[in-house]
């Protein structure tokens, strides 16, 4: 098998898009309104998925977490230190939530996180100075 891509199952695909999209920087590969949004991100594919959608179509049923949850993260890797903090400010004014702001890991890595609008968590990080 080979990793194709992953996806997230969402509340308000409106804003889910737009997070990903304008804030993140992910590509959009087709309308808006699809039931299922297709982006990527350097070369990887990334999926939005309706909760409502994948219930009707398995006839299932599914828990959600609420409001910021541990279950996965999407890792994102940027040149250096400096541009770990840099996104971190810009990614917070944008409407991102601050969940660990920028620091030093003893691993060498500097890292933070901040959660989408639906509670999913997002790293930012260089092991770069």
């Amino acid at each position: 098998m080979k990793l194709d891509g992953f996806g997230i199952l969402v509340k308000d695909m409106g804003t889910m898009i737009h997070f990903y999209r304008d804030v993140l920087g992910f590509e959009i590969n087709e309308e808006e309104n699809a039931a299922n949004v297709f982006l990527e991100k350097d070369g990887t594919l990334f999926m939005l998925y309706r909760r409502s959608d994948l219930e009707n179509m398995t006839g299932q049923k599914f828990n959600y977490a609420d409001g910021w949850n541990g279950h996965y993260e999407i890792a994102l890797s940027v040149e250096n230190y400096a541009a770990v903090d840099q996104a971190f400010d810009q990614i917070v004014a944008a409407g991102g939530e601050p969940v660990m702001p920028p620091q030093t890991e003893p691993w060498g890595q500097r890292t933070c996180y901040i959660a989408d609008p639906e509670g999913n968590l997002v790293e930012i990080g260089s092991f770069q100075k």
